[in-house]
């Protein structure tokens, strides 16, 4: 359930998480990898929540495709050498990014969610795991 009002449930930040990494950063990622400065999309998260009516959707499905596309772009970013690091792109209120700086914007989104989820999880009287 929402904890509050605008406030996503367990299973639709699962899917949320599913669908930015694999049409958020995924598409970014090889963007930045075979363009010259492409200009990126930003992913309205809200908007796609409410069009695929998350809520009804198969957490453990969500979570598991999350995992899957997480991994494989941990993969790509692993493997790169320091020329592909440094490639960049425009990315709206950001302005010009690199590659890394892209890992960092993913880094600092999980954290944003982290913390939304501890939240979440003491509503119902869980303590997040450390």
């Amino acid at each position: 359930r929402q904890p509050g009002a605008g406030l996503f449930s367990l299973v639709e930040h699962c899917c949320h998480l599913r669908d930015l990494e694999e049409e958020g950063y995924t598409l970014r990622l090889r963007r930045m990898l075979r363009e010259t400065v492409p200009v990126l999309e930003d992913f309205d998260g809200g908007a796609v929540a409410a069009r695929r009516g998350y809520p009804a959707q198969d957490m453990t499905q969500a979570m598991q495709a999350f995992v899957e596309a997480r991994s494989r772009n941990l993969l790509v970013l692993a493997g790169l050498d320091p020329a592909s690091l440094v490639r960049t792109a425009r990315f709206g209120e950001h302005g010009t990014i690199t590659i890394t700086r892209l890992a960092e914007l993913m880094a600092e989104h999980d954290a944003g969610h982290r913390g939304e989820l501890e939240d979440l999880l003491r509503t119902f009287g869980v303590s997040p795991p450390a």
